[in-house]
Parts: C-alpha cells; sequence; structure tokens
C-alpha cells in the first residue's frame, strides 16, 4: 500500500494544470515526490524503472513550461513515460500499468489526450513531432511540438533522417536529446552552462536576429559579415559543446544542460520555446536517478520485476531457465569452438542473452545500437566473408528491417542466422513487442527457412543446425521466459531441414503445433481424451520448408488436421498448410487456430493465451468445436 501522508503536493495534481499553478518553490519538492512515488508503485509491481528515474524534472519542466495538451510533447519509446502519467491524471491507476486491464506500460493515443503518438519502438519521436508540427502549419494552428528522444534512441538512423528533413523544412520544432550516457568533462561544465544561458537568453537572441536582418540589407558586405559572425558562432559551439552536427543539420543547439536542475530547466524552455525554426536542447540527465541500486546499474534496472525497495532484491525469482540463456550459452558454446562465428545485437545485450557472449568472448560481439536495418546489412557483409553471424533481435523489432532481409540478404543467398527472440505473446509490453507477425513476414521470402524449437534442448540444437547451415538465411524464434525445465545434453545434434516429428499418436484429429504451442497442444490433447477425443500431436518444427511427406503420411490416416501457431492466422504456418492442401487437393478437415486479424492487449502471457484461446483449455475447446464435440 501506498502511504499517501508523506506526499505533500503530489496528491493535489490532477493534471499539468496544477503543475503550471504551483509557485516555483514547489517545484523541487513536486519532482522528489514525483520520483519516490514511482519507486514506491514499481518496487510492488514491476516495470520500466531506470529511464523513469531519471527524466522526473524533465517531465515537470516540459508540462509547466508548455501549456498541454494543447501543446504536443510526443515522447521516444515510452520507457520513460511513468511520471508523465502520474501528471496527467493516471497517478491512482499507476499501480495496474503493464497489467491486463490495466494501462499501458506505453504511450497510447486511446489511453489520454496527453499522449500524442503511440510509441514502443525507438528512434520515431522527431518523425512524428514533425508531422504534428506541420500540421499544424497547415491548418492555422497556434502550438508548441516538442519531442524527447533518448541519447540510445539516436543511434537509430530514423532520427537522423527525420533531423534532416526538420532543417530543410525549418518547421518550429523543439526536440529535446535526453542524454544519460554520453560523458562531458568536468572542467566543461561551467563554460558549456554559461554559452547555454548565454545563446538561450531572450536579449540576446533578439539581438542576433536584428543584426541578421540589418546585415542583410548590406549587399555583399553584409553577406561577410554574416559569414564571419556564423563561423564564429559555430567555431565557439564546437569547441564547447557537442552541438556542432545538430546545427550542421539546421538546428540551433542549446546545451547541454543539467537534467536535474528544476529551475535551470524551466528556465532554458521559457528562453527558446518561442523561437522560430528548428531547436535542439541537449539535456544531461541520470538513469535510475534517486535510487541507488538503480544508478550503480542503469542497464539491470531499466526494467524490473517486482523488488524489495530497502534492498533491491527480487521478489518471487524463479528457478527456470530462460530460453533466452539458453540461446545465450549456446551460442557461446558454438563460438569457443568455432572461428568463424559471431554475435550481432541491436542494442540489447542482456535482453537477447548475447551479454554472455560479450562477456566471455567480447572480440566475436557486435552491439550495433538501435539501429536493426543496419544490424542485418552488416551481417550480410559479414557472411560475404565467410562470417556466420548469428544476429540475435526481438521478433517485433526485427520487422524494422524487412527490406534488408529481403534484398540485402535472402536475394543474395547470404547465410545469416536470425535468432528471433520474444517471438508470440510477450506479455506485459503489449502490443508494440509482441511477436506476432514473423512467421508471416519471413515466409513470403524466397532462400529462407524458418524453425521453432519446441523446448530448451531443442532450441540449442535448432541453433547448432542454423549455424552449420550453408545454403543461405535461416530463422530461428523462440518465445520470452521461462523454458520447459527439459534435461539439457551436453553435446549438440543436427535437427534435419524440413522435417517435424510426432510427439504423440493417435486417431481422426492431428494437430500441427510449432515452437511452444506443442506443450500447450499435448495438454489440450489430454483433455481432450477424456471426451473420446484421441489426437495425434506432431512438432512441425519446420514452418518452411514444410515436412510435406510428414503431411501426407498424417492425410492418409486422419481426416481432420488442425494447426496451431502463436502468429497471425494470416500468412503463417497454418497458411503455408492450407496453400499446399490446396496445390495437392487434400479433402481433409482443415482448421488454422492462432492469432485473429487484430492487435492483441497487454497482461501476462498466461493472461493473454486464455484471452485468444492458445492456452491448453482454449485449444482443447476450439479443436471440439471444430469436430461437433460439446465439451
Amino acid at each position: 500500500m501506498i502511504e499517501k501522508s508523506k506526499y505533500k503536493l503530489l496528491f493535489d495534481i490532477e493534471s499539468p494544470k496544477d503543475v503550471r499553478e504551483l509557485e516555483e518553490t514547489q517545484l523541487k519538492q513536486l519532482c522528489d515526490e514525483l520520483r519516490e512515488y514511482v519507486i514506491d508503485v514499481i518496487s510492488q509491481i514491476g516495470g520500466h524503472f531506470g529511464s523513469g528515474l531519471g527524466t522526473v524534472e524533465l517531465t515537470v519542466a516540459l508540462h509547466r513550461v508548455f501549456n498541454t495538451p494543447e501543446d504536443k510533447i510526443v515522447w521516444d519509446v515510452g520507457h520513460q513515460c511513468y511520471p508523465h502519467k502520474v501528471l496527467t491524471g493516471r497517478r491512482d491507476v499507476l499501480n495496474t500499468i503493464r497489467k491486463f486491464k490495466g494501462i499501458s506500460g506505453f504511450l497510447k493515443r486511446s489511453e489520454s489526450e496527453y499522449d500524442v503518438f503511440g510509441a514502443g519502438h525507438a528512434s520515431t519521436s522527431i518523425s512524428a513531432a514533425l508531422g504534428i508540427a506541420e500540421a499544424g502549419k497547415l491548418n492555422n494552428e497556434e502550438r508548441k511540438v516538442v519531442a524527447v528522444i533518448g541519447d540510445g534512441s539516436m543511434t537509430g538512423g530514423m532520427a537522423y533522417e527525420a533531423l534532416n528533413n526538420s532543417g530543410v523544412l525549418k518547421s518550429n520544432l523543439i526536440v529535446v536529446l535526453n542524454d544519460n550516457n554520453m560523458s562531458i568533462a568536468p572542467n566543461v561544465w561551467g563554460v558549456s552552462n554559461y554559452f547555454t544561458d548565454l545563446m538561450s537568453h531572450p536579449e540576446v537572441n533578439k539581438f542576433r536576429g536584428a543584426v541578421w536582418d540589418f546585415t542583410g540589407k548590406l549587399e555583399n558586405f553584409g553577406d561577410r559579415i554574416r559569414s564571419v559572425a556564423h563561423r564564429l558562432e559555430s567555431g565557439i559551439k564546437a569547441i564547447v559543446t557537442p552541438g556542432m552536427l545538430f546545427e550542421a543539420l539546421g538546428f540551433k543547439y542549446f546545451g547541454p544542460v543539467k537534467g536535474h536542475n528544476i529551475k535551470q530547466l524551466t528556465k532554458v524552455f521559457e528562453r527558446i520555446k518561442n523561437l522560430n525554426g528548428p531547436v535542439l536542447v541537449h539535456v544531461m540527465t541520470e538513469k535510475g536517478k534517486g535510487y541507488q541500486p538503480a544508478e550503480d546499474s542503469s542497464s539491470k534496472w531499466h526494467a524490473s520485476n517486482p523488488f524489495d525497495k530497502d534492498t533491491g532484491e527480487a521478489l518471487n525469482k524463479s528457478s527456470k531457465v530462460s530460453y533466452t540463456s539458453v540461446f545465450g550459452n549456446a551460442l557461446k558454446e558454438i563460438a569457443a569452438e568455432r572461428d568463424d562465428v559471431i554475435g550481432i545485437t541491436a542494442a540489447m545485450p542482456d535482453g537477447t542473452g548475447l551479454n554472455i557472449m560479450q562477456k566471455e568472448c567480447p572480440d566475436k560481439f557486435y552491439d550495433v545500437g538501435i539501429a536493426e536495418e543496419h544490424a542485418v546489412t552488416f551481417a550480410a557483409g559479414l557472411a560475404t566473408e565467410g562470417i556466420v553471424p548469428v544476429t540475435a533481435i526481438y521478433s517485433s523489432f526485427l520487422q524494422r528491417a524487412i527490406d534488408q532481409i529481403i534484398h540485402d540478404v535472402a536475394l543474395q543467398k547470404l547465410h545469416v542466422v536470425f535468432a528471433l527472440d520474444r517471438a508470440g505473446l510477450v506479455g506485459a509490453d503489449g502490443p508494440t513487442h509482441h511477436g506476432c507477425f514473423d512467421l508471416s513476414y519471413l515466409r513470403m521470402i524466397p532462400n529462407m527457412v524458418i524453425m521453432s524449437p519446441k523446448d530448451e534442448a531443442e532450441l540449442r540444437n535448432m541453433l547448432w543446425t542454423a549455424v552449420n547451415y550453408k545454403k543461405g538465411p535461416i530463422a530461428l524464434r523462440y518465445p520470452r521466459g521461462n523454458a520447459l525445465g527439459v534435461e539439457l545434453e551436453d553435446d549438440f545434434r543436427e535437427v534435419e531441414i524440413g522435417k517435424g516429428e510426432i510427439v504423440r499418436t493417435g486417431e481422426e484429429v492431428a494437430i500441427f503445433a510449432v515452437g511452444n504451442m506443442v506443450d500447450n497442444s499435448l495438454k489440450a490433447a489430454e483433455i481432450l481424451e477424456k471426451y473420446d477425443i484421441n489426437c495425434t500431436v506432431v512438432n512441425a518444427r519446420y514452418v518452411k520448408p514444410l515436412d510435406t511427406e510428414l503431411i501426407d503420411e498424417i492425410v492418409k490416416n486422419h481426416s481432420t488436421i488442425v494447426t496451431v501457431e502463436e502468429n497471425s492466422k494470416i500468412g503463417g504456418f497454418g497458411s503455408g498448410v492450407s496453400e499446399y492442401f490446396s496445390e495437392m487437393s487434400y479433402k481433409n478437415d482443415l482448421r488454422i487456430v492462432g492469432l485473429e486479424d487484430k492487435f492483441v492487449t497487454h497482461g501476462t502471457q498466461n493472461e493473454l493465451h486464455k484471452l485468444v484461446n492458445l492456452d491448453p483449455e482454449g485449444l482443447a475447446k476450439q479443436i471440439a468445436e471444430f469436430v461437433k464435440i460439446n465439451i
């Protein structure tokens, strides 16, 4: 339970309007209470943690200075949005964040008018904010538009495309670079802070504008003055600030600004909010600010399960190994034996398990930043020279690199291994992170092989198979969370390409299941057996190529075929089986079970499986209805 009595200001804040009505001297207290509240709540329920603690002052300053929701604030990704949600009417439901039927862990337009643009993936905020700013111009609306983007998201090329376009359009757009990673020497702080204070002062900007207008009337002589003045100012900025790049892209650069000094932040935003043209404010923050364990290990505390607030120790630890760690350890073992095997991640070493490889064999580890498109083509380049790149990217993030997979890898039949973590329904992160489409978007690509293991032992063997496959690209997809707990062998065995296996024998009904749906299908078969529905269960293993020989064999002895996958029904494994049935003119009854043509909300994986009828009981019910038997 939250002890409300210790919060003197926070529970009087119902909207940003209340923030704007506070005395300036009260802002620091509000920031302290806001940070403490986030720690109190998230320690009990878990969630994204460090980023939000680092943006408390920034959030308060933005809502203080800008007239939201009329003025628009576009947040990148959304990991840092918890303080924003608290200040925009969702304080009392923060304890439902990422829970089934609770509020989203990211920005969501349908949830609040203050959530201007939905987010969940990185590097989108500047593009979206630029569109909003231009729409305001087209609609003759006077408003301010602010994009907040982290230094991590600035490793994505889309951010620079947007910056470049903003400079060309000269839109009235403010970009806030939330930098919690760049190292700036202490002796630079005094100079850069003075320079920022000077250059953001309204009288200085008024003077700059007057000089610019005046010199514009002096023909050739005026142009020379302008040129000298611009070089002088740019030169000073290049020496004392990291802003030269942004100035070159057409932005007025201000910073670095200390991101935990609420007084300085509000002063800078007040001074620059009415400037014309694109402006970039460089704000230095600290991830996990105000909670020592998170300050000490920002990566570990990016997101957390419930934890003891006093000690930082996790609560309810699981004894089961995760698919991610099984993959990471298997790749480390393989790389130790094979000089040609390397690992690539797009800013997610811990999330993909490649942190194991990073620690054990750092010379074979590459982190390219939040740049999935680059990661894929980088892997393609490596593959042309005989290196076997294992490219580990979340299923939903690999969507960002479909063109590179098709054009740079598959077309050239390059041996790139794609390891797709978080395939299927991921749980609390919700629709922005569900890996619901990978079977569909990969299956359509020529030369691609796609496989999915039924358990962690098969995951190890499939990785070994993928590394040894030489004929082109090959993808391995597996779910988030704990594995089944099966015994792991010391050695690796090859899983024959395009061959499934029968794991349970029955009559009339045959279930072809993919990946973690094999276990759920076996449990569903046990339920159905009580109603005299005896099912054969097939571990498909391969989505592409299909094991057509096994399908031909099963079709002869079973009148009813059911395919089960944790992927969109459109274009996935079941679609492939259906296409083969059509090609062969098979008349067996076929039912495709998977995810319907809609986005799935957030909640625990078990809750979501139940919601979409992919849990054992839901599968049993669907199959029983298909064969017209009540259970």
